[in-house]
Protein backbone atom coordinates (compact mmCIF):
# COMPACT_ATOMS: atom_id res chain seq x y z
CA UNK A 1 0.00 0.00 0.00
CA UNK A 2 3.04 2.26 -0.08
CA UNK A 3 2.08 5.96 -0.96
CA UNK A 4 -1.95 5.19 -1.09
CA UNK A 5 -3.82 8.07 0.13
CA UNK A 6 -6.35 6.61 2.53
CA UNK A 7 -8.67 8.10 5.16
CA UNK A 8 -10.52 6.52 8.27
CA UNK A 9 -13.36 6.80 9.92
CA UNK A 10 -13.87 9.02 12.83
CA UNK A 11 -14.54 5.78 15.19
CA UNK A 12 -11.25 4.48 14.98
CA UNK A 13 -8.41 5.55 17.37
CA UNK A 14 -5.72 7.83 15.26
CA UNK A 15 -2.76 8.62 17.66
CA UNK A 16 -2.15 12.30 18.27
CA UNK A 17 -5.33 12.91 15.54
CA UNK A 18 -8.90 13.80 17.49
CA UNK A 19 -11.48 11.30 17.41
CA UNK A 20 -14.89 11.82 18.15
CA UNK A 21 -16.88 9.14 17.04
CA UNK A 22 -19.24 11.63 15.51
CA UNK A 23 -20.42 13.09 18.82
CA UNK A 24 -20.04 16.34 20.71
CA UNK A 25 -18.92 15.00 23.90
CA UNK A 26 -15.82 13.90 22.52
CA UNK A 27 -14.68 16.95 20.53
CA UNK A 28 -11.64 17.39 22.66
CA UNK A 29 -10.38 13.66 22.25
CA UNK A 30 -7.16 12.85 21.34
CA UNK A 31 -6.07 9.18 21.39
CA UNK A 32 -2.23 8.23 22.23
CA UNK A 33 -2.29 5.02 20.27
CA UNK A 34 -3.64 4.13 16.72
CA UNK A 35 -6.38 1.18 16.19
CA UNK A 36 -4.91 -1.80 15.05
CA UNK A 37 -6.38 -1.70 11.21
CA UNK A 38 -5.03 1.95 11.67
CA UNK A 39 -1.33 0.22 12.59
CA UNK A 40 -1.64 -2.15 10.03
CA UNK A 41 -2.34 0.28 7.19
CA UNK A 42 0.48 2.80 8.37
CA UNK A 43 2.96 -0.11 8.40
CA UNK A 44 2.18 -1.26 5.16
CA UNK A 45 2.63 2.53 3.62
CA UNK A 46 -0.31 3.86 3.57
CA UNK A 47 -1.24 7.37 4.14
CA UNK A 48 -3.87 8.50 6.26
CA UNK A 49 -5.04 11.43 4.97
CA UNK A 50 -7.84 12.09 7.36
CA UNK A 51 -10.75 11.20 9.44
CA UNK A 52 -14.33 10.66 7.84
CA UNK A 53 -17.54 11.72 8.88
CA UNK A 54 -20.59 9.41 10.90
CA UNK A 55 -23.53 9.65 12.73
CA UNK A 56 -23.60 10.61 16.77
CA UNK A 57 -22.14 7.05 18.24
CA UNK A 58 -22.95 5.37 14.70
CA UNK A 59 -26.40 5.24 15.15
CA UNK A 60 -29.07 6.12 12.04
CA UNK A 61 -31.66 8.66 13.03
CA UNK A 62 -29.05 11.84 13.09
CA UNK A 63 -31.23 14.87 12.64
CA UNK A 64 -28.32 17.60 13.53
CA UNK A 65 -25.28 16.42 12.36
CA UNK A 66 -22.76 17.15 15.11
CA UNK A 67 -19.52 17.53 12.34
CA UNK A 68 -21.81 18.90 9.40
CA UNK A 69 -24.40 17.34 7.46
CA UNK A 70 -23.01 14.58 4.63
CA UNK A 71 -24.54 14.60 1.28
CA UNK A 72 -24.44 11.95 -1.54
CA UNK A 73 -21.36 13.20 -4.35
CA UNK A 74 -24.31 11.50 -7.07
CA UNK A 75 -26.66 14.15 -6.00
CA UNK A 76 -26.28 16.04 -3.00
CA UNK A 77 -29.79 16.63 -2.74
CA UNK A 78 -29.63 12.77 -1.08
CA UNK A 79 -28.35 10.86 1.84
CA UNK A 80 -25.65 8.58 1.56
CA UNK A 81 -25.77 5.79 3.88
CA UNK A 82 -24.64 5.41 7.34
CA UNK A 83 -23.04 5.01 9.77
CA UNK A 84 -19.30 4.86 7.39
CA UNK A 85 -21.03 7.96 5.70
CA UNK A 86 -18.09 9.88 4.94
CA UNK A 87 -16.23 6.75 3.41
CA UNK A 88 -18.27 6.03 1.34
CA UNK A 89 -18.96 9.91 -0.02
CA UNK A 90 -14.76 10.44 -0.10
CA UNK A 91 -14.68 6.87 -1.67
CA UNK A 92 -17.06 7.31 -4.57
CA UNK A 93 -15.67 11.37 -5.47
CA UNK A 94 -12.35 10.33 -5.55
CA UNK A 95 -10.99 12.53 -2.25
CA UNK A 96 -9.24 9.03 -0.82
CA UNK A 97 -8.21 5.99 -3.35
CA UNK A 98 -9.81 3.86 -0.42
CA UNK A 99 -11.30 4.07 3.11
CA UNK A 100 -11.27 2.49 6.33
CA UNK A 101 -14.95 1.84 7.39
CA UNK A 102 -16.59 -0.27 10.30
CA UNK A 103 -19.63 -2.61 9.89
CA UNK A 104 -22.11 -3.78 12.75
CA UNK A 105 -25.43 -4.06 11.10
CA UNK A 106 -24.40 -2.20 7.59
CA UNK A 107 -22.53 0.64 7.73
CA UNK A 108 -20.21 0.15 5.62
CA UNK A 109 -22.86 -1.88 3.09
CA UNK A 110 -25.35 0.55 3.41
CA UNK A 111 -23.15 3.86 2.07
CA UNK A 112 -21.74 1.51 0.08
CA UNK A 113 -24.39 0.74 -2.11
CA UNK A 114 -25.93 4.35 -2.26
CA UNK A 115 -22.43 6.30 -3.03
CA UNK A 116 -21.56 3.32 -5.86
CA UNK A 117 -18.40 2.09 -4.60
CA UNK A 118 -17.51 -1.50 -3.11
CA UNK A 119 -17.50 -2.12 0.81
CA UNK A 120 -16.78 -5.47 2.37
CA UNK A 121 -18.03 -6.71 5.44
CA UNK A 122 -15.46 -9.20 6.51
CA UNK A 123 -16.33 -12.29 9.27
CA UNK A 124 -16.78 -11.22 12.64
CA UNK A 125 -12.94 -11.92 14.00
CA UNK A 126 -11.32 -11.72 10.97
CA UNK A 127 -10.56 -8.16 11.73
CA UNK A 128 -9.34 -6.79 15.07
CA UNK A 129 -11.99 -4.24 16.84
CA UNK A 130 -8.84 -2.84 18.91
CA UNK A 131 -8.94 0.55 19.32
CA UNK A 132 -12.51 0.58 17.58
CA UNK A 133 -15.06 2.56 19.50
CA UNK A 134 -17.28 0.02 20.42
CA UNK A 135 -21.12 0.03 19.00
CA UNK A 136 -22.23 -4.04 19.49
CA UNK A 137 -18.92 -5.97 20.64
CA UNK A 138 -20.42 -9.18 19.29
CA UNK A 139 -20.95 -7.46 15.46
CA UNK A 140 -18.58 -4.48 15.40
CA UNK A 141 -16.18 -5.22 12.54
CA UNK A 142 -14.02 -3.03 10.76
CA UNK A 143 -13.60 -3.65 6.13
CA UNK A 144 -12.50 -1.30 3.62
CA UNK A 145 -14.47 0.74 1.32
CA UNK A 146 -13.03 0.77 -2.31
CA UNK A 147 -13.33 2.02 -6.22
CA UNK A 148 -12.90 -1.69 -6.97
CA UNK A 149 -12.96 -5.25 -5.55
CA UNK A 150 -9.25 -5.95 -6.46
CA UNK A 151 -8.75 -2.54 -4.18
CA UNK A 152 -11.30 -4.31 -1.46
CA UNK A 153 -9.15 -7.16 -1.36
CA UNK A 154 -5.37 -5.62 -0.76
CA UNK A 155 -6.35 -3.40 1.98
CA UNK A 156 -8.53 -6.67 3.36
CA UNK A 157 -5.43 -9.12 3.01
CA UNK A 158 -3.41 -5.97 5.07
CA UNK A 159 -5.78 -5.59 7.57
CA UNK A 160 -7.02 -8.95 8.67
CA UNK A 161 -5.40 -11.50 10.83
CA UNK A 162 -4.62 -12.48 14.38
CA UNK A 163 -4.32 -9.85 17.13
CA UNK A 164 -3.48 -9.99 20.66
CA UNK A 165 -5.15 -7.08 21.72
CA UNK A 166 -8.63 -8.09 20.57
CA UNK A 167 -8.86 -11.96 21.78
CA UNK A 168 -11.67 -12.48 19.63
CA UNK A 169 -9.21 -12.34 16.29
CA UNK A 170 -10.08 -15.77 14.95
CA UNK A 171 -6.54 -18.31 15.19
CA UNK A 172 -6.83 -18.86 11.05
CA UNK A 173 -4.08 -18.21 8.30
CA UNK A 174 -5.25 -15.08 6.39
CA UNK A 175 -5.33 -16.37 2.00
CA UNK A 176 -3.90 -13.95 -0.31
CA UNK A 177 -7.23 -12.71 -1.23
CA UNK A 178 -5.82 -10.38 -4.10
CA UNK A 179 -4.30 -13.63 -5.16
CA UNK A 180 -7.62 -15.64 -4.98
CA UNK A 181 -9.70 -13.05 -7.07
CA UNK A 182 -8.82 -14.97 -10.42
CA UNK A 183 -11.06 -18.16 -11.06
CA UNK A 184 -14.59 -17.15 -12.01
CA UNK A 185 -17.97 -18.60 -10.91
CA UNK A 186 -18.19 -21.67 -13.12
CA UNK A 187 -19.74 -24.27 -10.94
CA UNK A 188 -20.94 -22.37 -7.93
CA UNK A 189 -24.55 -22.38 -6.71
CA UNK A 190 -25.67 -19.08 -5.66
CA UNK A 191 -29.26 -18.43 -3.75
CA UNK A 192 -31.54 -15.34 -4.62
CA UNK A 193 -33.13 -14.83 -0.93
CA UNK A 194 -36.49 -14.54 -2.29
CA UNK A 195 -38.18 -12.67 0.78
CA UNK A 196 -35.98 -9.30 -0.56
CA UNK A 197 -38.25 -9.13 -3.51
CA UNK A 198 -41.58 -9.94 -2.02
CA UNK A 199 -41.46 -7.78 0.49
CA UNK A 200 -43.32 -4.68 -0.63
CA UNK A 201 -40.78 -2.25 -0.42
CA UNK A 202 -38.27 -3.05 -3.04
CA UNK A 203 -38.20 -0.50 -5.42
CA UNK A 204 -38.78 -1.61 -9.00
CA UNK A 205 -35.52 -0.09 -10.43
CA UNK A 206 -33.39 -2.08 -7.21
CA UNK A 207 -35.16 -4.96 -8.23
CA UNK A 208 -34.69 -4.97 -11.59
CA UNK A 209 -31.20 -4.18 -11.46
CA UNK A 210 -30.33 -7.01 -9.24
CA UNK A 211 -32.16 -9.84 -10.55
CA UNK A 212 -30.03 -8.47 -13.86
CA UNK A 213 -27.10 -9.05 -11.92
CA UNK A 214 -28.10 -12.59 -11.13
CA UNK A 215 -28.85 -13.40 -14.64
CA UNK A 216 -24.95 -12.89 -15.32
CA UNK A 217 -24.00 -15.00 -12.77
CA UNK A 218 -25.64 -17.34 -14.16
CA UNK A 219 -24.48 -16.41 -18.28
CA UNK A 220 -20.76 -16.84 -16.39
CA UNK A 221 -21.60 -20.07 -15.50
CA UNK A 222 -22.98 -20.28 -11.69
CA UNK A 223 -25.73 -21.98 -10.93
CA UNK A 224 -28.35 -19.12 -9.91
CA UNK A 225 -31.74 -20.14 -8.01
CA UNK A 226 -34.21 -18.63 -5.56
CA UNK A 227 -33.66 -19.72 -1.74
CA UNK A 228 -36.55 -18.80 1.09
CA UNK A 229 -34.77 -16.89 4.37
CA UNK A 230 -38.45 -16.13 6.05
CA UNK A 231 -36.60 -14.53 8.89
CA UNK A 232 -34.49 -12.10 6.71
CA UNK A 233 -37.03 -9.33 6.91
CA UNK A 234 -37.00 -9.11 10.70
CA UNK A 235 -33.58 -8.55 10.71
CA UNK A 236 -33.97 -4.96 11.03
CA UNK A 237 -35.73 -4.90 14.03
CA UNK A 238 -33.93 -7.20 15.77
CA UNK A 239 -30.56 -5.77 15.42
CA UNK A 240 -31.66 -2.90 16.50
CA UNK A 241 -32.67 -3.99 19.64
CA UNK A 242 -29.40 -5.60 20.11
CA UNK A 243 -27.56 -2.11 18.45
CA UNK A 244 -29.78 0.45 20.80
CA UNK A 245 -29.34 -1.42 23.56
CA UNK A 246 -25.66 -1.90 23.63
CA UNK A 247 -25.26 2.06 22.81
CA UNK A 248 -27.46 3.48 25.11
CA UNK A 249 -25.26 0.78 28.08
CA UNK A 250 -22.52 2.87 26.33
CA UNK A 251 -23.67 6.10 26.88
CA UNK A 252 -25.68 6.06 30.18
CA UNK A 253 -23.06 8.72 31.73
CA UNK A 254 -24.40 11.15 28.71
CA UNK A 255 -28.06 10.09 28.79
CA UNK A 256 -27.79 10.66 32.83
CA UNK A 257 -25.83 13.68 33.00
CA UNK A 258 -26.22 16.02 29.55
CA UNK A 259 -28.44 14.58 27.80
CA UNK A 260 -28.32 17.75 25.59
CA UNK A 261 -24.97 16.63 24.03
CA UNK A 262 -26.84 13.99 22.28
CA UNK A 263 -28.54 14.27 18.81
CA UNK A 264 -32.27 13.94 19.40
CA UNK A 265 -32.36 10.70 16.78
CA UNK A 266 -30.06 8.50 18.69
CA UNK A 267 -30.98 9.75 22.35
CA UNK A 268 -34.49 8.41 21.39
CA UNK A 269 -33.44 4.96 20.05
CA UNK A 270 -30.97 4.57 23.17
CA UNK A 271 -33.85 6.01 25.98
CA UNK A 272 -36.50 3.75 24.03
CA UNK A 273 -34.06 0.54 24.51
CA UNK A 274 -33.20 1.38 27.68
CA UNK A 275 -36.90 0.34 28.52
CA UNK A 276 -36.62 -3.21 27.00
CA UNK A 277 -37.52 -5.64 29.39
CA UNK A 278 -34.87 -8.17 30.33
CA UNK A 279 -37.42 -11.01 29.38
CA UNK A 280 -38.17 -9.58 25.73
CA UNK A 281 -34.16 -8.84 25.10
CA UNK A 282 -33.71 -12.46 26.07
CA UNK A 283 -36.42 -13.45 23.63
CA UNK A 284 -34.66 -10.94 21.28
CA UNK A 285 -31.23 -12.87 21.24
CA UNK A 286 -33.26 -16.32 20.12
CA UNK A 287 -34.57 -14.68 17.71
CA UNK A 288 -30.93 -13.88 16.36
CA UNK A 289 -29.66 -17.65 17.07
CA UNK A 290 -32.51 -18.78 14.81
CA UNK A 291 -31.36 -16.14 12.06
CA UNK A 292 -28.06 -17.43 12.09
CA UNK A 293 -28.89 -20.95 11.99
CA UNK A 294 -31.38 -20.07 8.92
CA UNK A 295 -28.78 -17.70 7.39
CA UNK A 296 -25.77 -20.28 8.04
CA UNK A 297 -28.16 -23.37 6.80
CA UNK A 298 -28.91 -22.17 3.56
CA UNK A 299 -25.08 -21.14 3.08
CA UNK A 300 -24.92 -25.15 3.65
CA UNK A 301 -26.73 -25.41 0.42
CA UNK A 302 -25.14 -22.53 -1.61
CA UNK A 303 -21.51 -21.37 -1.93
CA UNK A 304 -23.25 -17.63 -1.94
CA UNK A 305 -26.46 -15.91 -1.36
CA UNK A 306 -27.75 -12.91 -3.51
CA UNK A 307 -29.65 -9.83 -2.27
CA UNK A 308 -30.09 -5.96 -2.89
CA UNK A 309 -27.95 -3.60 -0.62
CA UNK A 310 -30.67 -1.93 0.61
CA UNK A 311 -34.55 -2.00 -0.76
CA UNK A 312 -34.18 1.51 -2.92
CA UNK A 313 -31.49 3.81 -4.34
CA UNK A 314 -30.68 6.92 -1.63
CA UNK A 315 -33.38 8.65 -0.13
CA UNK A 316 -33.70 12.60 -0.02
CA UNK A 317 -32.36 14.27 2.54
CA UNK A 318 -34.98 16.07 3.77
CA UNK A 319 -36.98 12.08 4.13
CA UNK A 320 -33.94 10.40 6.16
CA UNK A 321 -35.17 13.51 9.08
CA UNK A 322 -36.38 11.08 12.05
CA UNK A 323 -38.39 14.17 12.80
CA UNK A 324 -40.32 14.22 9.45
CA UNK A 325 -40.99 10.67 9.37
CA UNK A 326 -44.42 9.25 8.83
CA UNK A 327 -45.35 5.35 10.18
CA UNK A 328 -44.06 4.08 6.52
CA UNK A 329 -40.85 5.04 6.81
CA UNK A 330 -40.67 4.12 10.48
CA UNK A 331 -41.24 0.77 8.63
CA UNK A 332 -39.00 1.56 5.74
CA UNK A 333 -35.81 1.89 8.48
CA UNK A 334 -36.75 -1.20 9.42
CA UNK A 335 -36.78 -3.04 6.04
CA UNK A 336 -33.39 -1.11 5.10
CA UNK A 337 -31.89 -2.53 8.00
CA UNK A 338 -33.50 -6.23 7.19
CA UNK A 339 -31.19 -6.30 3.49
CA UNK A 340 -27.62 -5.73 5.72
CA UNK A 341 -28.28 -6.71 9.51
CA UNK A 342 -28.74 -10.49 9.03
CA UNK A 343 -25.80 -11.34 7.69
CA UNK A 344 -24.13 -9.71 10.50
CA UNK A 345 -26.22 -11.36 13.02
CA UNK A 346 -25.40 -14.64 11.51
CA UNK A 347 -21.60 -13.35 11.41
CA UNK A 348 -20.87 -14.22 7.99
CA UNK A 349 -19.16 -12.56 5.12
CA UNK A 350 -21.28 -9.60 2.90
CA UNK A 351 -20.16 -7.72 0.36
CA UNK A 352 -21.59 -4.50 -1.30
CA UNK A 353 -20.91 -3.44 -4.64
CA UNK A 354 -22.78 -1.40 -7.39
CA UNK A 355 -24.96 -3.41 -10.21
CA UNK A 356 -26.95 -0.11 -11.78
CA UNK A 357 -28.09 2.90 -11.75
CA UNK A 358 -31.63 4.49 -11.44
CA UNK A 359 -33.32 6.19 -14.42
CA UNK A 360 -32.12 9.51 -12.20
CA UNK A 361 -28.59 8.56 -12.08
CA UNK A 362 -28.47 7.07 -7.88
CA UNK A 363 -26.18 3.82 -7.46
CA UNK A 364 -28.20 1.07 -7.05
CA UNK A 365 -26.22 -2.21 -4.86
CA UNK A 366 -25.82 -5.62 -4.62
CA UNK A 367 -25.30 -7.81 -2.07
CA UNK A 368 -22.91 -11.00 -1.98
CA UNK A 369 -22.94 -13.30 1.31
CA UNK A 370 -20.66 -15.97 1.82
CA UNK A 371 -19.94 -18.49 4.57
CA UNK A 372 -17.85 -17.58 7.63
CA UNK A 373 -14.23 -16.67 7.01
CA UNK A 374 -15.14 -17.25 3.27
CA UNK A 375 -13.97 -13.67 1.90
CA UNK A 376 -11.63 -15.18 -0.97
CA UNK A 377 -14.76 -16.94 -2.59
CA UNK A 378 -17.20 -13.37 -2.03
CA UNK A 379 -14.68 -11.34 -3.40
CA UNK A 380 -13.57 -13.98 -6.30
CA UNK A 381 -17.55 -13.49 -7.35
CA UNK A 382 -17.59 -9.74 -7.33
CA UNK A 383 -14.58 -9.66 -9.09
CA UNK A 384 -15.51 -11.45 -11.96
CA UNK A 385 -18.98 -9.87 -11.60
CA UNK A 386 -17.24 -6.61 -11.98
CA UNK A 387 -14.25 -7.75 -14.61
CA UNK A 388 -17.76 -8.76 -16.97
CA UNK A 389 -20.01 -5.55 -15.94
CA UNK A 390 -19.20 -2.02 -16.43
CA UNK A 391 -21.28 0.15 -13.19
CA UNK A 392 -18.03 0.23 -11.39
CA UNK A 393 -16.61 2.40 -14.40
CA UNK A 394 -19.33 5.06 -13.78
CA UNK A 395 -18.19 8.12 -11.56
CA UNK A 396 -20.27 10.90 -9.70
CA UNK A 397 -20.09 14.56 -10.35
CA UNK A 398 -18.44 15.40 -7.85
CA UNK A 399 -15.52 12.97 -8.51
Amino acid sequence: LHGMPLAVKDQFLTEGIRTTNGTRTLAAFVPDEDATAVTRLRGAGAILLGKLNMPEGGLLGTRDWPYGQPRNPWNTDHDAGASSTGGGIATAAALCAAALGEDTGGSIRNPASYCGVVGIRPTWGRVSRHGIMPIVWSMDTAGPMTRTVADGALILRTIAGRDPKDVFTARLPVPDYVAALDGGVRGLRIGVIREFFESGFLDRETGDAVRAAAAVFGSLGARVEDVSLPMVLLGGAIFCAIADSATALQHRRELLTEPEQLDAGPRRRMLAASLLPVALYYKVEQARNLMRDQVRAALGRFDLLLCPSAPASAARIDRAQVATWTAEDVIRFWQRGSHTSPFSLAAVTALSLPCGYTASGLPIGMQLVGRPFGEATVLRAAHTYEVNTDAHTRRPPLA
